[in-house]
Formats: C-alpha cells, sequence, structure tokens
C-alpha cells in the first residue's frame, strides 16, 4: 500500500493552471511530457519569481503531475490533472 500524496496548496494551484492551459490551448492534440516539464517551470516562476520558491514549487508539481502517456491529449492529462488536484487519483 502506498502512503497518499500531500499536496500543498501552490501545488493544487499550479496543476489548475496547468490543466487551464492545456484545456483552452489545443486540448485536442497530443500531450508531451516536454510541455509537461516546460510548463511546469513557467508557471511556478509565474507564481514566485526565479528563485528557490519556483524551484520548489515546480518540484513539487512535477512530483504530483505523473508522466505523460503515449497517445494523451492535452485535454486528457488536464482531466487528470484536476482529479489528482482534487485528491481523486494520482
Amino acid at each position: 500500500m502506498t502512503t497518499p500524496l500531500v499536496l500543498s496548496d501552490d501545488t493544487v494551484t499550479l496543476l489548475g493552471r496547468l490543466a487551464d492551459t492545456l484545456d483552452t490551448r489545443r486540448p485536442d492534440a497530443p500531450m508531451h511530457n516536454e510541455i509537461r516539464l516546460a510548463r511546469a517551470l513557467v508557471l511556478a516562476e509565474q507564481l514566485h519569481g526565479p528563485g528557490e520558491a519556483a524551484f520548489d514549487a515546480e518540484h513539487d508539481l512535477l512530483a504530483a503531475a505523473p508522466p505523460v502517456r503515449p497517445g494523451t491529449t492535452r485535454g486528457e492529462y488536464a482531466a487528470l490533472l484536476r482529479l489528482i488536484a482534487q485528491g481523486v487519483s494520482q
């Protein structure tokens, strides 16, 4: 049995922002892990500015947002992120 992931308020916020971005910009396009990595950095720095807080927020976001499975669309991945933010799935 695994220990459930405890998400900080920042991580929940960033999961939602990432999901919103994916849903509003080409939700039917394929999702790629590179998008996950790049958007995590951008969103963390938008929230905290460059520095340690952004680094920590990016790290926590990437820990919560699973690697992208082949064939997943941006919209499908956004839905998964919302479930994770709600504590339903991980």
